[in-house]
């Protein structure tokens, strides 16, 4: 019997069985163990009894792992203490919480960020729930090794993981921090309360949902909040596409698809229209004025947001509202509720411009996770995203090599040592620094701590990397 069979050198093989499904393979512990208690190797044997753990799969078939576990008595303590001392033999490379090898849940951790529960307990011989177990374990390992820096401009926003998620983000740094169960504010209070630095959020930029507000006001009040732009602005379009809408029923079949493949024409901003793009929104406009107006108010919409102060900002608001015709009110409404019920928000923008830079790439990731995401855990997508390898953000610890700076009286003891002919060549009187005896040069002084290299720092999962990882496969 090859006693190599297992790659487990610490066990000797003494019997292989094997079906169509799965190996039964027997094993003993090579090396005799000493006391636990004293340490004594004056040992007495006092039976055994047989263990089954699982294995690393083999060969597409579940592997069994039998061990005639032996138990013994140590003689010392027996005597000192009067009474039967006795131990199992402890068992090498398996896991202490379950019956398992420890390569074996290793293992578990990741395939688990790759396929889905119930693949991996049929191809194993256990149950999905002890692969949830181990997965968990392999979660909170992770999360001992990997920590992100809290984010002075944070981006609270959503992305659809089997359901609406809380995603946390540094804006700044165009990273991803953190992706949260649900959205609701028990959920972001609970977040934001356990972070270590959390005085340091200064800016938090979020769509207009009220737990997210409302959670950063119960715990960072101090921190600006700011309506995002993007989902502001893309309200105007969505109004815009509820005309749109409204007019197929008056429509030909074929006008109806001619207005559909021009729909593009309507979304893109009338200064990035090509020649061609011109002509066609100006033949829709021209026959269909609601249509025109719908996005005449769309473009006036995003024009706001060119304004430079909070005060014109709101001026340009009431200006725009009041454009607004009976007709296609009703396709404005949710926006004209939402700048009145938000407008605190939203006008912070103008005094802080900060928005989402992410928006198009989270999107983007959104669409990938969907596709790639059926039939796997919330909790496995969450590692695939946070701890995927290379996609992280980080600094290396090392400051920028900074010019150093020199005082005139450094400069002139400098040039002194080369000569009159360096002091006039920068314009520097004073020949009596020339004739100046040599002095004993003094000890460079000791780096401040604000010259001493900074830790790491680690800001997050870029998104536009993960993307392109998840894009090719490599995750």
């Amino acid at each position: 019997m090859p006693a190599n069979i297992l790659n487990l050198p610490a066990y000797v093989v003494t019997a292989l069985h094997e079906n169509e499904h799965d190996y039964h393979i027997h094993a003993t512990v090579k090396a005799m163990p000493a006391c636990p208690y004293c340490g004594s190797s004056d040992l007495s044997g006092f039976g055994r009894r047989a263990q089954m753990v699982r294995d690393l799969p083999s060969r597409g078939r579940r592997v069994g792992l039998y061990i005639d576990t032996r138990r013994f008595k140590c003689n010392p303590c027996s005597i000192s203490q009067g009474k039967t001392v006795t131990f199992y033999e402890p068992l090498p490379g398996i896991d202490e919480r379950r019956a398992m090898t420890s390569r074996l849940t290793a293992w578990i951790g990741k395939q688990a960020t790759k396929r889905t529960f119930a693949s991996l307990a049929a191809e194993i011989g256990v149950d999905e729930k002890s692969v949830r177990s181990v997965f968990r374990d392999y979660i909170n390992e992770l999360k001992k090794t990997v920590c992100f820096e809290v984010p002075k401009w944070m981006g609270i926003d959503e992305i659809h993981l089997i359901r609406p998620r809380c995603v946390i983000t540094n804006v700044a740094n165009n990273t991803i921090v953190d992706i949260l169960h649900n959205r609701n504010k028990e959920t972001v209070v609970r977040y934001l309360d356990h972070l270590e630095r959390k005085d340091q959020i200064q800016y938090v930029a979020m769509d207009m949902w009220a737990p997210y507000r409302d959670a950063c006001a119960a715990v960072i009040p101090d921190a600006k909040v700011i309506v995002d732009k993007f989902h502001v602005v893309k309200m105007a379009n969505e109004a815009m596409e509820v005309i749109r809408k409204s007019l197929r029923e008056r429509l030909t079949p074929k006008q109806r698809r001619g207005l559909m493949h021009d729909r593009w024409v309507l979304l893109k901003r009338e200064r990035d229209l090509t020649d061609e793009g011109s002509q066609l929104l100006s033949g829709w406009v021209r026959n269909y004025p609601e249509l025109g107006l719908a996005y005449r108010l769309k473009e006036d919409f995003f024009g706001i947001y060119d304004a430079r102060s909070p005060d014109e900002a709101q001026g340009r608001f009431l200006q725009w509202k009041d454009q607004i015709t009976p007709e296609i009110a009703p396709a404005f409404l949710d926006l004209v509720r939402a700048w009145g019920n938000w407008a605190p928000w939203i006008l912070e923008y103008f005094n802080h411009p900060i928005a989402h830079a992410h928006t198009e790439s989270l999107n983007k990731l959104i669409r990938v996770m969907n596709r790639i995401g059926r039939g796997y855990s919330f909790e496995a997508l969450r590692v695939k995203i946070l701890f995927a390898e290379g996609a992280h953000k980080r600094t290396n610890g090392r400051p920028k090599l900074a010019r150093k700076k020199v005082s005139a009286q450094a400069l002139k003891e400098t040039l002194y040592w080369k000569g009159r002919e360096g002091m006039e060549a920068v314009g520097l009187e004073g020949a009596h620094f020339f004739h100046k005896p040599r002095v004993t040069p003094k000890p460079l002084p000791k780096a401040s701590s604000a010259e001493l290299p900074e830790p790491p720092k680690n800001y997050g999962v870029g998104i536009s990397t993960l993307t392109r990882l998840l894009e090719n496969g490599e995750l």
